[in-house]
């Protein structure tokens, strides 16, 4: 009879995702902070990890089914509904906040809410009242 592997072993695959999402986080926790002026590639997380960033990526998608700009996306629109949420704020400063022009931070918005920065804004602004 075999003995079992403990639970508190973790696979390769699994001890790099979770130090992916931790480096990525840190990072965009510094970018939103002001700390540092621009969000890394994924060839640059892989670079800090010590990873070869086609190596990365396929672990992320194997362990996740996402590729790994999906987690980079799903915090840069977490940041920009706070940002949004905050009236006083340009919609053309959170773009450029979030790196992006305005036209490509509508549509980046969009693809993943269905609406656009200011109708976000709007819908706030409507359930708050």
């Amino acid at each position: 009879m075999r003995n079992p592997i403990p639970t508190e072993y973790v696979s390769r695959k699994a001890e790099i995702l979770a130090r992916f999402k931790q480096v990525l986080e840190d990072h965009l926790d510094d970018f939103m902070a002001g700390r540092i002026e621009k969000m890394h590639e994924i060839k640059e997380i892989a670079n800090i990890m010590g990873l070869h960033p086609v190596h990365l990526s396929k672990v992320i998608k194997l362990e996740t089914g996402h590729h790994a700009c999906y987690f980079y996306e799903q915090r840069i629109l977490l940041e920009a509904k706070k940002l949004l949420a905050d009236t006083t704020l340009p919609i053309g400063m959170i773009a450029h906040r979030l790196d992006y022009d305005v036209s490509n931070f509508t549509k980046f918005f969009k693809r993943f809410t269905g609406i656009t920065p200011s109708s976000f804004r709007k819908s706030i602004a409507n359930h708050s009242e």
